[in-house]
C-alpha cells in the first residue's frame, strides 16, 4: 500500500473536497483522484460519496482514516530514527495578539508534528519572520495571503448587566456606558468616531491591550468592551454579548507569507484545513 496514496486519502478526508486537497498537497486533482481510485480498488471499498458540495467519507473511509494516520505516524517515525542527526530548522512565526488559544494550539500542534525538523518560534507580528498570522489590515504590500478565520465585533456585557436582557444595544444606550478600552484596535477607532459623529460619549474606566483581560474586567463588574466574538471568547459563561444596532465591523485573520518552502507549504496546508473550523 502506497504511503503517497494514505496521505492523499487523509488530505481529502480532512478538507472534504478532493479540490481542496489537490491545492493542500500541490499536485493536480486527477492525481488525487487517481491515488484515491487505485486504494480503493485495493482495499475493494468506497472510502467517499460524492456530493454537490464535496464528499464524506463512507463507513469504510472512516474506518481507514485513523489506521491511515497511525500508519503514516509511525512511518515518519520509522524515518526519524534512522536519519541522521541534523540541526532543526528555525522558523519564526508572527502572531498578532487576541487570536483565540484554542484554535492557534490546535493549528501549532498539527504543525510541528508534521514538520519534526523545524524549531517553531512564535514572536511579536512585527519582529522579522518567516510568515504571520495576523489581521488582514495588517498586511503588507508585498505579503500574499490565506483567508483563516473571520467574526464579528459585539458588545461583551456582564451577565448581570441591564443592557443583557436586550437582544440588541443601541448607540444611544451606550452612552455614559462603563467601558474598557482595548488597543490597538482597529475596530476601537471605528467604534470611536461613530460615536463621536453621533455626540455619544463612552465612560472609559481601563485602557488594555488584550482580550484576556478585557474578559477578566468585564468578569469583575467594572465595564463593557467591543471584542471579537469567535468560538473561543462566546464560551464565557459570565459574558453576554450583544450586536450593536447600525453597527457592524468584522476582523478578518489570514495567514501572510513572501516566500515559498516546503515548510511554507506545509503551512499553508494547515492554514487551508483550519480555516473556519474553530
Amino acid at each position: 500500500m502506497d504511503l503517497k496514496s494514505l496521505n492523499y486519502f487523509i488530505s481529502v478526508y480532512e478538507l472534504k473536497s478532493f479540490s481542496a486537497a489537490a491545492k493542500a498537497c500541490f499536485i493536480a486533482q486527477p492525481s488525487i483522484s487517481s491515488a484515491i481510485a487505485q486504494l480503493e480498488q485495493q482495499l475493494k471499498v468506497q472510502l467517499f460519496i460524492r456530493h454537490a458540495r464535496g464528499v464524506r467519507p463512507s463507513e469504510q473511509g472512516k474506518k481507514l482514516f485513523p489506521l491511515a494516520k497511525q500508519l503514516l505516524g509511525q512511518a515518519g517515525a520509522i524515518k526519524n530514527i534512522f536519519s541522521e542527526k541534523t540541526n532543526k530548522q528555525p522558523f519564526n512565526l508572527g502572531v498578532t495578539r487576541g487570536l483565540g488559544v484554542e484554535r492557534m494550539s490546535l493549528l501549532l500542534k498539527d504543525f510541528t508534528a508534521d514538520n519534526p525538523l523545524v524549531e517553531l518560534t512564535l514572536v511579536p507580528h512585527t519582529d522579522q519572520v518567516d510568515a504571520r498570522i495576523i489581521l488582514k489590515d495588517e498586511l503588507h504590500e508585498n505579503e500574499s495571503f490565506i483567508d483563516m478565520w473571520q467574526e464579528d465585533y459585539l458588545l461583551a456585557l456582564p451577565y448581570d448587566h441591564v443592557l443583557a436582557l436586550n437582544e440588541t444595544v443601541s448607540l444611544s444606550q451606550l452612552d455614559g456606558l462603563p467601558f474598557i478600552q482595548r488597543t490597538p484596535c482597529s475596530a476601537w477607532n471605528n467604534l470611536h468616531d461613530t460615536l463621536a459623529l453621533a455626540g455619544i460619549s463612552l465612560d472609559i474606566r481601563a485602557k488594555i491591550t488584550t482580550i484576556d483581560y478585557a474578559l477578566g474586567l468585564i468578569h469583575a463588574g467594572l465595564g463593557c468592551a467591543f471584542l471579537p466574538a469567535h468560538s473561543e471568547i462566546m464560551k464565557q459563561s459570565d459574558v453576554v454579548f450583544r450586536p450593536i444596532v447600525g453597527l457592524q465591523l468584522t476582523r478578518e485573520i489570514v495567514l501572510a507569507y513572501t516566500s515559498s518552502s516546503k515548510t511554507m507549504n506545509n503551512l499553508k496546508r494547515l492554514a487551508r484545513k483550519h480555516a473556519y473550523t474553530h
